[in-house]
């Protein structure tokens, strides 16, 4: 529950003096400064992050829209030849390479050819999209990626991603991933310990409170129905980012928790093999053979067919549809024989890679098409909302001068040492796997002994 402040202690009731001190009664205090600070500090990039975040739930409408015209074609029962569409794509750009082709899967949806031109961006390549019936060029637009975003989304992408800095805007992003689980899970933790009259507060705002308590109740209700999607986002989305998600590769490796990949070279594989050799010599046998050994196989649309790599390498076929249920099989055919060499399926992944393709389609929208969509764009609000409320409390309960009244310092003393040294080895290690937290932190740290020592100077004069 990402927020900018509790409310004060005549709000949030303190246990009794006479009951005996629990472990949450004592570390109470830090968890409020922690969730503090966090909110102050990191909400401006959470907040940036859910704005652009419900904008990239969108783009994927918004695309269907802007680019209707390239999109779709007149529907027909009847097509010409992949080779056919793939010539009249070339024709357009002969200067070009083709890399790619993803048929039209459905009635009505034109075929997209993926060509290599020099110029542009890195993971970027011209789309040209044909009228599978007719032939006809119906549009060429840049195509960003793996999920083939056009224009329009993938500068939605990048402003979600780095908000068009570069390198350095990434660390926006990773700094809101990286606290959005703590303050999460922080806020759960003051919410659901709170002594209520009523229970069903916990779950619904109450409605006959006034002032700090009704920011409070909605607050910390939207927070309680957002937390495990807030959790997801933070941990699917540092799997993008630069440091943490380096360490993050580096314990999947560890772990033998990758994606599997099929070997494009005709040689042996961890998937399925086929007998069929390889001859590194002779003619190409044309996209519409490689197509037809893909469909024995059993892989259908959407497909998409990549060119070979270098001379002697084969095609590779694979299922494009990350919806559920996910169908991502794929397999290598031989350019001279035309016989599958390698197969990949997604059921032979292991369950760890599995997760993880589900973890990045969830968080991009795509494992369960709109409604996917339409969730990620309620947990945006959610937590644009809680941003908001989290900053009225905080900006009600402010001194008239300052920065405001982050909870009675001191607190870490009546943590015993058999939970306070665990803790702090714990936020050490977290600090080092997610390396822009850890410094973030260790800035909360010198600017709580700052204010420290401003109220203790103030205090003598």
């Amino acid at each position: 529950m990402t927020s900018t402040a509790d409310v004060s202690n005549t709000v949030d009731h303190a246990p009794p003096p006479s009951r005996e001190r629990t472990a949450w009664a004592a570390l109470r205090p830090l968890v409020l400064r922690l969730h503090f600070y966090a909110g102050v500090l990191i909400a401006p990039f959470l907040l940036v992050a859910a704005c652009t975040g419900l904008m990239y739930a969108a783009s994927y409408q918004i695309e269907q829209v802007v680019y209707q015209h390239e999109l779709t074609a007149p529907a027909s029962q009847t097509s010409l030849p992949l080779s056919a569409q793939v010539a009249a794509a070339r024709a357009v750009h002969p200067q070009g390479t083709v890399a790619a082709v993803r048929p039209g899967a459905e009635p009505g949806e034109t075929t997209r050819v993926l060509i290599n031109e020099p110029g542009l961006a890195e993971s970027t390549q011209l789309a040209v999209f044909v009228d599978p019936s007719t032939g006809q060029v119906r549009g060429t637009l840049e195509s960003y990626g793996s999920s083939g975003a056009l224009p329009v989304r993938a500068w939605i992408s990048t402003l979600h991603r780095q908000l068009h800095l570069g390198e350095p805007g990434r660390i926006y992003s990773e700094l809101a991933a990286s606290w959005l689980w703590v303050v999460a899970l922080g806020g759960l933790a003051l919410w659901v310990a709170r002594r209520r009259r009523n229970r069903r507060h916990l779950i619904v705002p109450d409605r006959a409170a006034s002032g700090l308590r009704r920011t409070l109740s909605w607050h910390g209700s939207i927070g309680l129905w957002a937390v495990l999607g807030l959790l997801f986002l933070s941990a699917t989305g540092l799997t993008w980012s630069k440091y943490a998600g380096a360490n993050v590769d580096e314990l999947r490796a560890a772990l033998d928790w990758t994606t599997p990949s099929i070997d494009v070279s005709g040689g042996d594989h961890a998937a399925h093999t086929a007998t069929a050799g390889h001859h590194a010599g002779g003619a190409d046998v044309g996209v519409d053979r490689v197509a037809q050994a893909a469909a024995a196989k059993g892989l259908s649309g959407p497909l998409e067919i990549t060119w070979p790599a270098k001379a002697g390498a084969p095609y590779l076929v694979k299922e494009i549809d990350k919806t559920a249920p996910t169908r991502l099989d794929q397999v290598a055919v031989d350019a001279t024989s035309g016989q599958v060499t390698a197969e990949l399926r997604f059921a032979d992944y292991s369950p760890a890679a599995k997760l993880a393709r589900w973890g990045i389609d969830g968080h991009m929208g795509l494992l369960f098409g709109l409604v996917n969509q339409v969730l990620l764009a309620l947990l945006a609000i959610g937590l644009i909302a809680l941003i908001v409320l989290g900053y009225r409390m905080w900006w009600r309960r402010r001194p008239t001068r300052g920065f405001g009244k982050p909870y009675a310092r001191g607190g870490w003393r009546n943590v015993s040492w058999a939970l306070l040294a665990p803790l702090a080895l714990l936020a050490v290690a977290v600090g080092v796997f997610l390396p822009l937290m850890g410094i973030s932190l260790a800035a909360f740290l010198v600017i709580d002994v700052l204010l420290g020592l401003r109220a203790r100077l103030g205090s003598q004069s």
